[in-house]
């Protein structure tokens, strides 16, 4: 009998968040200055919101919206994929902030059925994320830089994936894991609108209130332990531990710098929270979450460890040989290492899927054994 199971019609909503990575990509390569498929400066501008809320945003509120269980939930990932889509036609452009605010505001509503579901710290914290991702998209509308709104897209993406973090691993954490989260979560909440009006001291708040999250995901979480597994639960963990890594060194040039409008530690904070941390996190996490939500089973395979080493290797040469060291050639090599990882790992995904889990060893019998000696 067959184990292959057809998408859910759900999956379809999953169909721009597709698009918007392809897009954001193919944006993100234009501003590095370096070959891309279709050069578009005016794409340039809307990479950030693309990325984190037309990808990964439409994701959050489609895996939120399945948890909730209700249609009206899914119009929160109908609006961002909308929004996000909406970015890339002229014309419409000009409704995509509308769309992308109507998309977080509606996040904002799924969390209070789930609330009242289960008032639990897990939900909160990543409430408080949905809360952050509808500041950023006001600033949006209301015609900010998008380099103003990185805090709060920031803060949507940490407290969402901690909360989830807390929510899958509830059984193996301590009691005092989600009331220390739940702290650690407040006090983002409260410096990202500092560091956009402070940007030098708030800023520092930021980093050091990053930095304690960072250090509750390392004390708290199952990855330094399931590391030394096989098969998913070790590339699971080493993904979560390379992010917790990325998280770290956010916070610390936050905490340094302040918050920046632009250059090398610009770029440093939006990569290593954007691709070192999520990216790491929702590699870790596709695995699990994705079949959820589509229904198509999503087996591990350890081709993906190829895109999660690339992803890590071309990360530290931007950072490193790029924003710290100065080198444009490092930030360009390193920035086309980052696409190609993010593209390559989605490509395995797909393979993955479509190829079924893969056979067992087969068992050798007794007379096949003597044979082989």
């Amino acid at each position: 009998m067959s184990t292959r199971r057809a998408p859910a019609p759900r999956a379809l909503l999953a169909l721009p968040a597709a698009v918007a990575m392809v897009a954001g990509v193919d944006a993100g390569l234009t501003l590095l200055g370096v070959w891309s498929p279709v050069p578009s400066g005016r794409l340039g501008e809307a990479h950030g919101l693309l990325m984190v809320l037309g990808f990964v945003g439409t994701l959050i509120a489609l895996e939120r919206a399945v948890a909730l269980r209700r249609p009206w939930g899914y119009l929160s990932p109908t609006l961002l994929g909308a929004g996000a889509l909406a970015l890339l036609v002229p014309g419409l452009d000009r409704w995509a902030p509308t769309l992308l605010a109507g998309g977080a505001l509606s996040l904002c509503a799924v969390y209070v059925p789930l609330w009242r579901r289960q008032r639990d710290d897990a939900v909160l914290v990543s409430a408080l994320g949905a809360v952050l991702a509808l500041g950023a998209t006001l600033l949006v509308a209301g015609g900010a830089d998008v380099a103003l709104t990185l805090p709060w897209l920031a803060g949507f993406l940490i407290l969402t994936i901690g909360g989830e973090r807390l929510e899958l691993a509830r059984l193996a954490m301590p009691p005092s894991a989600g009331p220390t989260l739940v702290l650690s979560a407040m006090a983002i909440t409260l410096a990202v609108p500092a560091a956009t009006m402070w940007p030098r001291a708030g800023g520092a708040v930021l980093g050091l209130a990053v930095l304690a999250l960072a250090w509750w995901l390392a004390s708290y979480d199952v990855a330094r332990r399931t590391v030394r597994s096989t098969g998913l639960p070790r590339f699971a963990a080493a993904c979560m531990l390379a992010g917790q890594a990325w998280l770290a060194v956010a916070g610390g040039v936050w905490l340094v710098v302040g918050h920046p409008a632009d250059g090398p530690a610009y770029d440093a904070v939006v990569h290593a929270v954007f691709l070192g941390f999520a990216i790491s996190m929702i590699m870790a996490h596709a695995p699990s979450i994705l079949p959820a939500v589509t229904r198509v089973p999503l087996p591990y395979r350890s081709a993906m460890w190829v895109p999660w080493l690339l992803l890590q290797s071309s990360l530290v040469l931007r950072l490193w040989g790029g924003d710290a060291l100065g080198s444009d050639l490092a930030r360009e090599v390193g920035g086309a290492g980052n696409a190609a990882a993010l593209l390559l790992f989605f490509a395995v995904a797909i393979s993955s899927a479509a190829l079924g889990p893969p056979r067992p060893p087969a068992v050798q019998s007794p007379r096949e054994k003597e044979a082989a000696r």
